[in-house]
């Protein structure tokens, strides 16, 4: 399957896009623990109206994020990112610049306007090699993560420092550097990946949406990000009424995304080793289920708060960190592109809908009811998840194929899943390529390559 590591391409590809798509989150993530606070000072403020600023950008990332993967595939990735990095440039300056809570959620919108992750898993899929490619993944999620935890940091620091409207200044320099990034320092892509398997096809989505395994995950990844931007509708207040200053917020986060990182590696290893991933994935929604009704009921002091993130964040990175995986594995052969384009819409959504609903409880029914609401909603998750099936090992790959005739393909593909080691196999015979989902440790990659250029 060629060399074990990746090559020059696949190293610039993997760290310029992870930092263009670190960038990128980190202007998103960094308005979450302070606008519950800083957006008093706008004109129109209400908590509906903050729950909306902060979820906006959510409703129109889920709108625009699989028709922007399917025109990267039309236009060609960079101009479709370049294009998104502009939106997502305007919205931060529109942002920046409103006095009123009014311009600011236009702004928000305009963010999520700029769609550009489907766009750019494709290119990361462009510039590597089927057998690196989990690792430039792996590489971009890193980032992913890294970007969440600096901006709890940097936002009340920035926020502090030069205010709401230089938090957005901010963001939009940030936009800057990642579309130099982009025109300068991400390769051109040097070969084109199998379409169905990296960018989301409109005829496969519907039935993907009523797929009963992906579609747990699907409302898994919705509830998960929906309870986040509801949480942080109301958390900063906590923090401040507790006795610690905005500033000051950092010293908070810092110890408790750190800490919460620790103690979910022993976990995830434990699950994979022990071939618990399945039981570890429900206790993990557990635990952010009872985490967020004990933040509804404990007293909220310094100490209790500080240890309930603690156990929040461990339970939120552990699923963030492994539906991905786990969505792969339970992704039809050949549809990946898909499969993640209606993940992705779903955790979107959810951003969305846990600003707006964060903000509705929290003006009807007082914030800390935002936090029991949630809860409810994360044992209905709990419910779901245990109705989860097993999961078999397997990795997917994609190959090239000679066949072209309809007839052939079929044949050839009874044969491929009779091998051992093979667990599906789709052969595109219009395009010449198979998609198959392998245990790389039984199969034969050499008979399957033999029998697919017959």
């Amino acid at each position: 399957m060629g060399h074990s590591g990746l090559n020059q391409i696949e190293k610039k590809a993997a760290f310029s896009l992870a930092a263009v798509f670190g960038l990128r989150m980190l202007g998103l993530f960094m308005i979450l623990p302070v606008f519950a606070i800083y957006g008093e000072q706008l004109i129109g403020f209400s908590p509906i109206w903050v729950g909306l600023a902060i979820g906006a950008y959510g409703l129109t990332q889920a709108l625009l994020q699989i028709p922007m993967g399917i025109l990267s595939d039309k236009f060609g990735r960079k101009p479709v990112i370049l294009g998104g990095l502009c939106i997502f440039l305007v919205g931060s300056i529109i942002a920046a610049m409103s006095e009123t809570i009014y311009g600011v959620v236009v702004g928000r919108a305009l963010q999520g306007m700029g769609a550009i992750a489907s766009a750019v898993l494709a290119l990361a899929a462009d510039l590597t090699r089927e057998e690196q490619r989990p690792k430039v993944m792996a590489t971009i999620g890193m980032f992913i993560g890294l970007s969440f935890t600096l901006a709890m940091v940097a936002g009340p620091i920035v926020a502090e420092s030069f205010g709401l409207s230089g938090l957005f200044w901010f963001t939009a320099l940030l936009t800057i550097a990642a579309i130099f990034m982009i025109q300068f320092m991400v390769p051109f892509s040097v070969n084109k990946a199998p379409r169905g398997d990296n960018v989301a096809l409109p005829e496969q989505l519907s039935h993907l949406i009523r797929h009963p395994q992906l579609f747990r995950l699907n409302l898994g990844v919705f509830i998960l990000h929906m309870a986040l931007t509801a949480c942080f509708v109301t958390l900063p207040k906590q923090f401040v009424q507790a006795g610690l200053a905005l500033e000051d917020h950092w010293q908070l986060y810092l110890p408790a995304l750190l800490g919460s990182f620790f103690l979910m590696v022993p976990f995830m290893i434990f699950a994979i080793r022990k071939q618990k991933e399945k039981s570890m994935f429900a206790a993990a929604v557990l635990l952010l289920s009872v985490s967020l009704l004990f933040f509804w009921y404990l007293p909220s002091t310094l100490m209790t708060l500080s240890f309930l993130v603690v156990l929040f964040f461990t339970a939120f990175n552990y699923l963030e960190a492994t539906m991905p995986s786990l969505l792969s594995r339970i992704a039809p052969a050949g549809q990946k592109g898909s499969v993640m384009g209606v993940y992705s819409s779903s955790q979107f959504i959810g951003a969305f809908t846990g600003g707006l609903l964060g903000g509705a409880i929290a003006a009807n029914f007082g914030e800390s009811m935002i936090f029991l609401v949630m809860s409810c909603f994360g044992l209905l998750w709990f419910i779901a998840a245990t109705g989860m099936k097993s999961l078999q090992k397997s990795k997917s790959y994609s190959f090239s194929t000679t066949i072209t005739c309809e007839q052939q393909a079929d044949e050839i593909a009874e044969q491929l899943v009779l091998l051992p080691g093979v667990v599906e196999a789709t052969l595109v015979h219009t395009e010449a390529v198979a998609y198959l989902k392998v245990d790389d440790k039984v199969a034969d990659l050499a008979n399957i390559k033999a029998l697919l250029k017959p």
